[in-house]
């Protein structure tokens, strides 16, 4: 025997309520109002774009791109350094007896722009670049082949001009 089949008999027996009148009139004007609200919905064919707005917004951008054009390239005129955490070097090496200079090795290890700099007694504000590298110089001896090479760090400061029209 089943234990289940005196409980499908019941839910056999089982059939839905009739709903009330007062429900199918609820839901009927339910239906009624979504139709009228639909039609305060804005649809892609009823939007219509504010050109005047648009356009306004646009010269307003243009206008500020031209007055606030910054030159971010600049020339060679321009540069100018300004601190050196190391002396400047002489090409020209100390005269050693037999040796010839063979080279002169810079290793840039980082190169970062700090921003503007405002100095007080200059008319337009600067960037401010600061470069690390390292320096290497070579010397070989002609006659015994010999090599020396003499490596040290440097810290380079530049200041850039930046013209803002």
């Amino acid at each position: 025997m089943n234990d289940f089949s005196e409980l499908e008999s019941e839910l056999k027996k089982l059939r839905p309520a009739q709903p009330s009148a007062g429900l199918m009139s609820r839901v009927g004007s339910a239906l009624a109002d979504a139709r009228e609200s639909t039609a305060k919905v804005i649809r892609p064919q009823q939007f219509r774009i504010n050109w005047l707005g648009l356009g306004l917004g646009l010269a307003a951008a243009a206008t500020f791109l031209i007055f606030a054009r910054v030159d971010f390239r600049p020339t060679d005129k321009t540069k100018q350094t300004v601190a050196s955490a190391t002396p400047f070097l002489q090409q020209k090496a100390a005269a050693l007896p037999n040796y010839q200079a063979t080279g002169l090795t810079q290793v840039v290890y980082s190169k970062r722009d700090e921003g503007l700099v405002f100095s007080p007694n200059a008319e337009a504000p600067s960037r401010r670049v600061r470069t690390a590298k390292r320096e290497t110089l070579r010397w070989r001896d002609r006659r015994s082949g010999a090599q020396l090479a003499v490596s040290y760090p440097t810290e380079e400061v530049t200041l850039i001009p930046v013209s803002g029209q």
